[in-house]
Parts: C-alpha cells; sequence; structure tokens
C-alpha cells in the first residue's frame, strides 16, 4: 500500500475546503476567477491538489471568496472577540506548504484576526528559485529565528537579517525571503491588511 506524504494530503484538504466554500457560494470556476483575479487554471489546480498557493494569492483568494484567510484552514473556527484570548501550543498549528516555503499557520480556528501570525521555513537559497516577488496590501514584521537570510525588496537593495534581527515594512512592496545560510532558516512573521495611514500635511 502506497502511503500519500503529508505535503501531498495538505494540499488534497485544502483543495477539498476550497471547493466547499466555492460550492456553499453556488459559484463556478469562473467566477471565482473573476472576483479573486487568480486565473481558472490556477484555481482549478488548487481544487485537485495539484498545486499550493503563496499567502498573497491566499489572501486573493480569500477577499475574492468573501472569507477570512484562516477559513481555509479550520471549517470550525470562531470569530475573534474583544477580550478573549487563545494559546498556541508548540506542534500546534496548520501547515502550508509551497515550492519555496513552509507556512505555519497560527490560531487557525480564531476568524476575523487583526494579524496573520505564521512560522516558516525557508527553502529557497536563491532570488533565482522564485518566479515573481510577493505582494500584498498591508503590513509585515518578519523576525529570524534560526539562520540567516536575505529579503529581496522591489527598488530597494536586498536587506541581511541574522537570527535575532527584525524588519517592518509596506507588504505592498514586491518582497521575497532566501535562506543565505547553509541550513534552511526559520522566520516568524506576522501580517496585518491594514492599509498604511495618508501622510499628514506639512502646515
Amino acid at each position: 500500500m502506497t502511503i500519500q506524504p503529508q505535503t501531498d494530503i495538505q494540499r488534497i484538504e485544502f483543495g477539498r475546503r476550497l471547493r466547499q466554500l466555492r460550492n456553499e457560494r453556488g459559484w463556478t470556476l469562473s467566477q471565482v476567477a473573476e472576483k479573486s483575479g487568480l486565473a481558472i487554471s490556477t484555481i482549478s489546480k488548487v481544487e485537485r491538489g495539484v498545486m499550493s498557493l503563496t499567502y498573497d494569492r491566499l489572501a486573493l483568494l480569500a477577499n475574492g471568496l468573501g472569507v477570512d484567510m484562516a477559513t481555509f484552514f479550520s471549517e470550525h473556527g470562531k470569530i475573534y472577540e474583544p477580550g478573549s484570548f487563545a494559546i498556541a501550543r508548540k506542534g500546534e498549528f496548520q501547515r502550508q506548504e509551497t515550492k519555496n516555503y513552509v507556512y505555519e499557520m497560527l490560531f487557525p480556528d480564531i476568524w476575523h484576526k487583526a494579524m496573520t501570525p505564521m512560522m516558516g521555513t525557508l527553502k529557497a537559497h536563491n532570488v533565482l528559485d522564485f518566479d515573481e516577488f510577493v505582494s500584498h496590501p498591508g503590513q509585515e514584521f518578519l523576525l529570524v529565528l534560526e539562520g540567516s537570510i536575505t529579503v529581496h525588496l522591489q527598488g530597494h537593495e536586498d536587506v541581511k537579517l541574522d537570527a535575532g534581527d527584525s524588519l517592518y515594512f509596506d507588504s505592498s512592496r514586491g518582497h521575497l525571503y532566501a535562506s543565505t545560510g547553509a541550513k534552511d532558516a526559520r522566520i516568524l512573521v506576522v501580517c496585518t491588511d491594514i492599509e498604511n495611514p495618508p501622510m499628514e500635511k506639512e502646515k
């Protein structure tokens, strides 16, 4: 008997959840594509468990379907309530693996959080491993937990970070993370969809 790798199982489960959300709305693949801005072929591959989405595309898909991103990872989540709190013990996360990143989505059963916290492993070691820059509305905090990384930013010189270093930036700027050491680096990332406030005019 052939045992499927964990990554394959996760892709299949994610695809099943996406198809469920689409069917609940009575939408076709074409309608989801139109609302999310993703290609029909991409959505089809995701539903069939053939491919995984990077964070920016997850955000587009969630926005198109009108759901919290965490909805893709948990069917029975609850909306975050003011004054409440939640604890994530070590190993409690939902995994989303792409060619270059392993995302560990924290608190997937809490929906409509102001922030999206996740830990991750950077499998890429060269900017050439990527097809394109990642960008999405909002702001992003990055902390290197283990190893060293290079952050490639569109329109800015590369930023090199070692363990303990951090970066805060406008995530609508194209960006990529790549490990620079011999081992895959470990990071903590927190994203928000809060747009940058307008600059005050000088008086």
